[in-house]
């Protein structure tokens, strides 16, 4: 292909975009004399600008290098000949800093400059001090360094987009003392910048569509001058310490505001306690302050809301009714509040939604039995005081991948129709009044990565067939999506392609090494464990639960459960925390357990189990005698030698057809006992025959003791027996 480029080298216009094309640049490409427009778009090409025949290219207008591997100088300073340059897109690159001649500058002119990528850039570069006709300007992700620079909006009346997010920009931010016309999109985002917000950026910056200034450390409150944005679709203020409430003004002049996010400040009040105008919002995310009171009713007339995050705030009352009237609704986001009452009945008419938390509240009553949105994928409502049965909630709920239900009241079965939730992955069940057996349908759940049925009533055996998995092996999800550093910026870049499958984002608390953990995002899909403790299961393991071989964390303890410990637990080969405590299984304890690499909790005290412990190699090695304890058959370290004894206290196997006793031998009780009386009467008899004081004072008494009886029969017999 290289070879038949060369020869066009008459071309005006050369695209080798999503090629895939590796290596350093073809030098006979310094030969396109008449090249104008050059996009390399999504290759491998790789190797320093400052040496490819980029540098000759001289004639060309537009410029893509987006998603390659060149290392480019954020300088620029091969392309200073390029007179004729508007438009450079070098997105996705590797970029340094250089040490430019301070005395060149360049030719061109640029009217689109984007450079976001990744590297350690220093300063914002010289040359673009001479920049007077930038339209759009993206510089993130290049850890500058400096104070906002302010003098770009003063040489650059008609920058229209200035994106700065990412880097390590410090100081306070500063404006102009005149309106800019032209700006409508700001990021800077993900800085050092700190001081207060300029309380007149509403009158400076008039015409912007988006303000985004999260993840900075800015203070103060929020200036009523943004109410002068008329314009502004989308406001970003979240991650920095601001405090006050959220200004009147600004609810009531930003009448086309759609995204608004304050989260993580130290806001409070209440929410929207005066005029109001932000009906355009489809998301709303104020979580992680102190805002207090109720929720606010004037949001039922927000027809356009798809996301509700009022999470970790003081808010109190009921859970408004008219939220089942907001169709668009798909999250709703609610927890750590002091929420209280029922679920709304309205909610079951929330076809749309997709997530659903509300732990950690203080909700009460039954869940609505109506309640089973088609599309929802995690149910949160933990910590609560829900009660009643399981019955026709989520029956339909096909798409649910978590149900997190711990820390309730709820009765009753696990339901049947569990089989139906063909995606569901994390099953959080716990400490509930849950009873009957565990349903055999949670076999048919080939997605289960997490199922916590722990703290409830429930008995009868363990489903053999139970299938454990973690949810990024049983959706073979790209997590590269939900893990990326993110170089691409708020705007105008296109937007990352989610996974097919949604990534669950919110928290899971699952115990493992006796600790209560939260799992979330990317962490959770590795995730993988079963427990089903403090229960009134019986029975034997199934050894099938040794071929879970994903398996993180199994918690058996506190059951009833009988038999040996299947050898097949060797082949758990992630298992962090195995605990089979408390139960009443016997035998011995396998060997090949030593085998499992990673085990850093192993409890199996208070069984019957005997025989030697396993060798104290690998991580057995680490486990005290607290592992074992309450086992008085047990030997080896670190409890007692079994050299104490010269024969096994019990078989090694159990004898067919003999019925184990426990951990006692009823015949060698019985003969031990005979043994001790006889042993008794012996001495009794020596001592009375050695002592003739004893003996006579021995002789008396039992004669005392005859009379005394006899009298005593005689008065108490009936008068016809005299």
């Amino acid at each position: 292909m290289v070879t038949g480029l060369c020869e066009l080298t008459h071309l005006e216009e050369l695209v080798l975009n999503y090629n895939y094309v590796e290596g350093a640049l073809p030098s006979c490409l310094a030969n396109f004399t008449s090249l104008k427009r050059l996009s390399l778009t999504s290759n491998n090409f790789s190797g320093n600008i400052t040496l490819s025949p980029l540098n000759k290219l001289t004639t060309l207008h537009y410029l893509s290098l987006l998603d390659n591997d060149f290392q480019i100088p954020i300088s620029l300073q091969p392309l200073f000949n390029h007179s004729n340059l508007k438009i450079i897109i070098a997105t996705n690159n590797k970029f340094y800093a250089d040490t430019a001649i301070e005395s060149l500058e360049p030719t061109f002119q640029l009217d689109t400059l984007v450079l976001s990528g990744y590297g350690d850039c220093g300063a914002i570069p010289n040359f673009l001090y001479s920049q007077h006709d930038l339209k759009t300007l993206d510089l993130s992700h290049l850890n500058l360094t400096g104070e906002f620079p302010i003098w770009l909006l003063e040489n650059n009346t008609r920058l229209h987009t200035l994106l700065l997010v990412n880097n390590s920009l410090s100081g306070p931010i500063e404006l102009l003392a005149h309106s800019h016309m032209s700006l409508e999109h700001l990021d800077i985002s993900k800085n050092f910048l700190d001081g207060h917000i300029p309380m007149e950026i509403g009158a400076s910056l008039p015409r912007l569509r988006d303000l985004h200034i999260s993840r900075n450390s800015l203070t103060g409150s929020i200036p009523p001058s943004v109410g002068d944005m008329k314009l502004l679709a989308s406001l970003d203020l979240s991650h920095n310490n601001l405090s006050g409430g959220i200004p009147e003004k600004l609810t009531m002049g930003c009448s086309s505001l759609r995204l608004l996010i304050l989260s993580n400040n130290n806001l409070q009040g209440q929410i929207f306690y005066g005029k109001f105008s932000l009906f355009l919002l489809d998301e709303l995310r104020l979580n992680g302050n102190h805002f207090s009171g109720s929720i606010p009713k004037i949001l039922s007339n927000c027809s356009y809301l798809y996301l509700i995050d009022f999470s970790n705030n003081n808010l109190s009352g009921r859970i408004p009714s008219w939220m089942g009237n907001i169709s668009n609704l798909q999250e709703i986001i609610m927890p750590n509040n002091g929420l209280e009452g029922p679920i709304p009945i309205d909610f079951c008419q929330l076809r749309k939604l997709e997530i659903l938390d509300l732990s950690n509240n203080n909700i009460s009553g039954s869940l609505p039995a109506c309640f089973s949105p088609i599309m929802i994928n995690h149910v949160h409502l933990s910590k609560n005081r829900l009660e009643g049965p399981l019955t026709t909630q989520f029956c339909n709920s096909s798409s649910l991948i978590t149900l997190d239900l711990s820390d309730n009241q709820l009765s009753g079965n696990i339901p049947d129709y569990i089989n139906m939730l063909g995606e569901l992955s994390y099953l959080i069940l716990k400490n509930n009044n849950l009873e009957g057996k565990i349903p055999i349908q949670l076999c048919k759940l080939q997605k289960l990565s997490l199922m916590d049925l722990s703290l409830n009533h429930l008995s009868g055996h363990i489903p053999s067939c139970l299938n454990i998995t973690t949810f990024d092996e049983a959706n073979k999800v790209d997590l590269s999506f939900a893990q990326a550093p993110g170089p691409l910026s708020s705007f105008p870049s296109a937007p990352l392609s989610p996974p097919s499958v949604p990534i669950p984002t919110n928290e899971v608390h699952f115990t493992t090494k006796n600790v209560s953990y939260s799992y979330e995002g990317t962490l959770l899909t590795y995730m993988s464990g079963i427990d089903l403790s403090c229960n009134k299961l019986t029975g034997e393991i199934p050894y099938e639960i040794g071929q879970l071989s994903k398996i993180h964390v199994l918690n058996l303890s506190h059951n009833f459960l009988v038999g040996q410990i299947p050898s097949t637990f060797s082949n758990l080969e992630q298992i962090e925390s195995l605990d089979l405590s408390y139960n009443n299984l016997s035998g011995k304890i396998p060997p090949q357990l030593v085998q499992l690499h990673y085990l850093s909790t192993f409890r199996v005290a208070y069984n019957n189990l005997s025989g030697e412990t396993p060798k104290r190699v690998g991580q057995f090695g680490t486990f005290d005698e607290s592992c074992y304890k309450g086992n008085p058959l047990l030997c080896g370290e670190p409890m007692k030698s079994c050299r104490a004894t010269s024969t096994p206290l019990i078989p090694e196997s159990p004898t067919p057809g003999r019925e184990d006793d426990g951990f006692i031998d009823m015949g060698v009780f019985y003969v031990s006992l005979i043994v001790s009386y006889i042993m008794v009467l012996i001495t009794i008899a020596a001592v009375l025959y050695i002592n003739p004081y004893w003996r006579r004072a021995w002789f008396y008494y039992a004669e005392m003791c005859f009379i005394s009886s006899y009298y005593f029969i005689v008065d108490h017999l009936p008068k016809q027996f005299h």
